[in-house]
């Protein structure tokens, strides 16, 4: 992750993988404590927006999945 959650890549543009990484490492450093209590807000507000990114994902991921089951029944 770098180093302040303000220039990192826009978590609208993050693969499943890569926010679910990043979010793993927000949670480390946000548990490691050491950091200001702006820092922390900010690490908090970025594990949000990529525990919401991770979730779209898996949710269309469950949408695919569930078209296909629909059009193997259907056939």
């Amino acid at each position: 992750m770098t180093d302040s959650p303000a220039d990192a890549t826009p978590v609208a543009d993050l693969s499943y993988e890569a926010a679910r990484d990043e979010l793993v490492e927000t949670v480390h450093r946000l548990e490691a404590g050491g950091t200001s209590l702006e820092e922390s807000l900010a690490l908090w507000e970025r594990g949000e927006a990529l525990a919401q990114r991770c979730q779209e994902w898996l949710d269309g991921a469950r949408t695919r999945l569930d078209e296909v089951i629909a059009a193997r029944t259907a056939e």
